[in-house]
């Protein structure tokens, strides 16, 4: 996953990576146009609301659970960047900066795309005069259109507790890439996992959920790349990294 090496070795897995989140877009896109993010809601409420909004599994242990979770790991990968654990060799180990710069990338995606949830018009699918609520459907790609409801509730901010730690992949994709790999499918599937908790109890569709995927995926993704030309430079001239 994103393998260092000569510039002719390292253009294909970037190409790969580009090309995969433009179809993942489109994919993305064709699902939003579908309009199934409120049958898929219609699953699991009726005019009285959600079933599971407040499920000990889906409120406390997803929800509550998955928060604690995000936050725990996020400590686990501040530690690493201050105190790695022992390694095999030297080659096997990212450097300093290598950690550093993870930690970073993954507070900045974790506060910048909950952000954007403060400009958002739309509301909930609890929020839905159709499932108990006040609001009326609104695409949320009709931008400054309101919908009677609360509003701010795209994309979801609660999958971004997990999809954020796919920027832990940084510093083991050159080093140990079945490493790399491990931490990214984990964090999709628990990203996944708290999305749905969230599609569940009426907190969010789907759409919501992928959104938040393909935005943290894409940044990081453009922080792997600034990576790659950053280090680049420092190596050119002759600046090892800390």
């Amino acid at each position: 996953m994103w393998a260092a090496g000569p510039r002719a070795a390292a253009r294909s897995p970037r190409a790969r990576l580009l090309i995969g989140l433009l179809l993942a877009l489109v994919l993305l896109l064709a699902w939003d146009a579908s309009g199934a993010d409120l049958a898929v809601a219609g699953w699991f409420a009726d005019a009285t609301g959600f079933r599971w909004r407040d499920a000990w599994w889906t409120r406390g242990l997803l929800h509550e659970g998955g928060r604690v979770a995000g936050l725990l790991a996020l400590a686990a990968l501040a530690a690493h960047a201050f105190w790695p654990t022992a390694a095999t060799s030297a080659a096997a180990q990212p450097t300093r900066a290598e950690r550093l710069y993870a930690l970073v990338v993954v507070l900045l995606v974790a506060g910048a795309v909950p952000a954007l949830k403060r400009l958002s018009l739309s509301s909930c699918p609890w929020d839905l005069a159709l499932f108990g609520g006040v609001a009326q459907h609104v695409s949320h790609w009709r931008l400054g259109v309101p919908d009677g409801g609360p509003g701010r509730c795209f994309p979801s901010g609660h999958a971004v507790t997990a999809f954020a730690l796919w920027g832990a992949v940084l510093p083991w994709r050159h080093h140990r890439p079945r490493r790399a790999w491990a931490i990214a499918v984990g964090v999709a599937a628990a990203g996944l996992l708290l999305g749905a908790g969230q599609v569940l109890r009426g907190a969010h569709y789907p759409s919501h959920v992928l959104w938040s995927a393909w935005l943290c995926a894409a940044l990081v993704v453009a922080a792997a790349l600034v990576q790659l030309w950053l280090f680049e430079r420092l190596r050119l001239r002759g600046r090892p990294l800390p």
